[in-house]
């Protein structure tokens, strides 16, 4: 609820005001003071590792969480009670990271859920309406129906539909528009289509805040940008002060340089362990070898994902792990501890006498955990307490941690932060040296350069193989579009 009483220094354009923001869940304190401004029509950029607190952060100001301490002003009005219903009814919306959209209804359904001016007779027609309209402005080209259940939309479109829905207008105006990792599950032209619709939707006055682990992102659109480290803002400078370089720096942590294994002597002597026909003779066949990495490159939804999930379902010589890249229907038990989450793939392999071995479970759950870098307070902590990209390191850690030779991984890297990504590839180098094989689907060219060879989709198929030396953005662009090599 919003106060009568206007804020005593209320600066021109200001929308939100933060100041000394504290947020505990019992002895773990998220966020420890934290000064937070936002002017209207700007984008910031916020970004942080993960557990940083920015996310609890966006909690608190979008009325999800309640603030232990501190004060919150927006709109020049002291928000006293602050919920989500006073928040989405001044404009405030935002999109999370893990999605919230009611799966067994249709996208015009769910956006009549947060629009009280939806209701009456042909409210349905109105609703797919204004959602078709937003996911035209925003992505244009999309073809999304907004009369099929988010159920059966590929992550991406599921997305896509979350961010157009914060978008739309009824009774109330959009004021400000919280972006959690809204890119994480898109491909490279609607992520793109949504950068730019940032920068038009900022110079209608609509502020903006965008949270996202691509900094490249960050600097593309930002006007400022906050880092947070440990539960508080240290570092708060104009976007265009600032190099990707600078940002890694202020976050307190130096990336380390690009090394690829010794790809050669691998290849020459390993076994082959996949050999994966393709549907037709235009879908190529996906071969790889014992200690190979393996990139699955093109635009998003054009069968990566389903050649992966063939390929596990095929593979019988060899175990085989699989890293989910939709952690909240694919990869996490919700009511599971991280050390359950993370040991459920072993199970076989700790078992001593027939049973189970809690000593040997909670040995391997506490050093993977460890190796990984999971920020929780114990392996014992309910994983939906973690922050989205903790939840992605144990799924990450499960199939690591496994028996699995071959590891297929499904766009793992979403909502990870920069550091966490030069470990986990540290990682995956190391474990190819040792033998194991990685097939990695993922939608983040700079993750391709880290894979001994690639194969381009299009249209459902395998169409190009690429050598690691000749992995080159231009011509995974030419393949995935049906250029020469494609």
């Amino acid at each position: 609820m919003l106060s009568s009483q206007p804020a005593a220094d209320t600066a021109a354009g200001l929308l939100v005001e933060a100041r000394g923001v504290r947020k505990s869940f019992g002895a773990v304190h998220a966020l420890v003071g934290v000064d937070f401004t936002l002017s209207r029509g700007e984008v910031l950029g916020l970004v942080g590792h993960n557990g940083a607190g920015k996310s609890t952060l966006m909690n608190v100001l979008s009325g999800a969480l309640q603030r232990t301490e501190g004060t919150f002003v927006y709109a020049g009005r002291p928000a006293e009670r602050w919920g989500t219903a006073e928040a989405q009814a001044n404009g405030l919306r935002c999109i999370f990271q893990e999605l919230s959209l009611c799966a067994n209804l249709s996208a015009a359904e769910n956006t009549s859920i947060i629009h009280r001016a939806l209701r009456g007779l042909g409210w349905r027609q109105r609703a797919r309406a204004l959602i078709t309209r937003a996911l035209d402005d925003i992505f244009p080209g999309h073809g999304i129906d907004p009369d099929i259940r988010i159920a059966d939309l590929s992550i991406g479109e599921r997305q896509m539909v979350e961010i157009a829905r914060a978008f739309t207008e009824t009774d109330s105006k959009v004021s400000c528009v919280i972006l959690d990792e809204p890119t994480s599950a898109l491909g490279h032209r609607p992520a793109e289509q949504l950068l730019a619709y940032i920068r038009t939707a900022a110079g209608r006055g609509i502020a903006c805040i965008l949270i996202t682990h691509r900094l490249n992102e960050i600097l593309a659109v930002s006007n400022r940008v906050v880092v947070m480290m440990d539960g508080a803002v240290v570092a708060d400078q104009p976007a265009a002060d600032l190099t990707r370089s600078d940002l890694v720096g202020m976050m307190g942590n130096i990336e380390a340089p690009h090394e690829k294994g010794a790809t050669a002597q691998r290849k020459g002597s390993q076994t082959l362990v996949i050999n994966h026909a393709g549907i037709d003779g235009a879908d190529q066949a996906i071969r790889a070898s014992a200690g190979e990495i393996i990139g699955f490159a093109g635009l998003d939804g054009h069968g990566q994902r389903e050649r992966l999930r063939a390929i596990y379902e095929a593979t019988r010589k060899v175990p085989v792990a699989f890293v989910a890249g939709d952690r909240g229907v694919e990869g996490v038990m919700p009511l599971w501890s991280i050390a359950d989450n993370l040991t459920i793939r072993s199970l076989n392999a700790l078992q001593k006498g027939g049973f189970v071995s809690p000593s040997a479970a909670r040995a391997l759950a506490e050093s993977w955990s460890k190796r990984l870098k999971v920020k929780a307070p114990s392996i014992d902590t309910p994983i939906l307490s973690l922050s989205g990209g903790n939840q992605q390191k144990v799924l990450f850690a499960r199939a690591l941690a496994s028996d699995g030779e071959v590891i297929l991984l499904d766009d793992p890297m979403r909502g990870v932060d920069v550091g966490t990504k030069q470990e986990v590839y540290r990682l995956i180098r190391e474990e190819a040296d040792r033998g194991r094989t990685f097939i990695w689907y993922t939608t983040e060219f700079e993750e391709l350069k880290n894979c001994d060879r690639l194969y381009v989709f299009r249209d459902g198929r395998a169409v190009a193989e690429v050598p690691g030396d000749e992995i080159d953005h231009n011509r995974i662009l030419e393949a995935s579009f049906g250029g020469a090599n494609g």
